[in-house]
């Protein structure tokens, strides 16, 4: 083996009539460095993305939700929320109710997602207190009961805490010629959690008025559940799914926003794919390189060859020469890629504007087993870049291969 590895590193460097062939090893071993470096800066920023909206999601929402087919609702749901939190890894679980209205304030109206919340829980399984803006979670003031809106809403609205607004529930319109349910409320808080979807829309009441208001009942929609981990929520669903029978069923955070999860999955796919072009190309150049070599060393296989070296003894020293490419460009891309987002983690080269995205730099999450795949994925397509010449080279004669060399 070193025998192999003293060989191929000196047709790397040769410098006898081809100094060209060694600057394209040079270029070759660059391309890989540059790709490997490229593919974890992208993939850690891609990870950043992905863990900051997940963060923000599951901050505003839970892990999992117990509810039931066809909006039956939950009527024994303190039972239920006993049984749920026995079981293991839930740290919390608190009931909500869910549904449509409209928020009006003077001449101006919205239409909002309401979400009755229990005050005494919803800490459990919210970070709501986290996203306040002003004001506090209360939903009680001044004799009237309290409601939570995210900033953009407010903003459309133009209140701020302490005004009154009403909400408008359908519930009530039972027919053509029935009016909506109507309830005042005043402001408590304005949230903002970085989310559109929940800052545009959203309005947190409590979930006792909202029963009422909404005609629930002594009905709750479902209970909000969060654990310890939420990588074992699939494992829970199945364990809740074994608690309660139909028409009771568990939706875990990645079924509930699949779309937007499965989305940024494959992106990340997608850029791996396209930047692995970039190796690719140095692995072209591997393999032109190594076809050069082997065409200017006939003389020197021939003579391998007649002192006893064996086919596969050859095409070991021309593949080990592209291992050799792709560990070195892999090990200095790895090297450069890391200091890149440990430079972006700490310095913040790359700012972003914090009213648009809410980040006040590029977020980077560097994962190990993305740093070994990019690695491996290098030294792979430099191999593979090797086969081809290796084998042309073994397959030479000696006699032939000394007389033209």
């Amino acid at each position: 083996m070193r025998t192999h590895l003293f060989i191929a590193q000196r047709y790397l460097r040769s410098r006898s009539r081809s100094g060209f062939i060694s600057l394209i090893s040079y270029l070759s071993i660059g391309g890989v460095t540059i790709g490997t470096a490229a593919l974890i800066i992208v993939m850690s920023v891609m990870n950043g993305f992905e863990s900051e909206v997940r963060q923000r999601i599951l901050g505003a929402d839970a892990h999992l939700r117990l509810t039931t087919y066809g909006d039956r609702g939950i009527s024994d749901w303190p039972e239920a929320a006993a049984i749920v939190r026995k079981l293991p890894h839930v740290t919390g679980v608190s009931p909500y109710v869910f549904e449509k209205g409209m928020l009006r304030v003077g001449n101006t109206s919205e239409g909002v997602m309401a979400r009755g919340v229990d005050p005494a829980t919803l800490s459990e399984v919210s970070d709501l207190p986290k996203h306040l803006l002003s004001g506090s979670v209360n939903f009680a003031r001044d004799g009237l009961p309290g409601i939570i809106v995210g900033r953009f809403l407010a903003e459309r609205l133009g209140v701020a805490v302490g005004d009154t607004v009403v909400l408008f529930s359908p519930a009530g319109m039972t027919s053509t010629f029935s009016a909506p349910a109507v309830r005042k409320f005043v402001l408590t808080g304005v949230f903002q959690t970085g989310l559109f979807e929940f800052d545009d829309v959203i309005a947190y009441l409590d979930v006792n008025v909202a029963r009422d208001l909404f005609k629930r009942g002594e009905r709750v929609d479902g209970l909000e559940i969060k654990l310890d981990n939420l990588y074992l929520a699939d494992k829970v669903k199945l364990e809740l799914e074994s608690r309660f029978d139909q028409p009771y069923y568990a939706q875990t955070w990645f079924e509930l926003r699949r779309t937007l999860f499965s989305w940024m999955k494959i992106e990340k796919w997608m850029w791996t794919i396209i930047l692995s072009l970039i190796i690719m190309v140095a692995a072209f150049n591997i393999l032109s390189t190594l076809i050069m070599v082997a065409m200017e060393k006939r003389r020197d296989i021939g003579i391998l060859k007649a002192m006893g070296a064996r086919d596969r003894d050859v095409a070991r020293i021309f593949s080990t020469q592209g291992l050799i490419v792709g560990v070195v460009g892999g090990v200095l891309g790895t090297v450069i890629g890391f200091l890149v987002c440990l430079g972006q983690l700490r310095y913040h080269w790359v700012a972003l504007p914090s009213d648009i995205y809410f980040l006040e730099a590029l977020p980077v999450k560097m994962q190990p087993l993305d740093f070994a795949a990019v690695v491996l994925i290098a030294v792979l397509l430099s191999y593979l870049g090797a086969v081809y010449p290796a084998r042309h080279a073994s397959r030479l004669a000696p006699v032939d291969a000394i007389r033209e060399g």
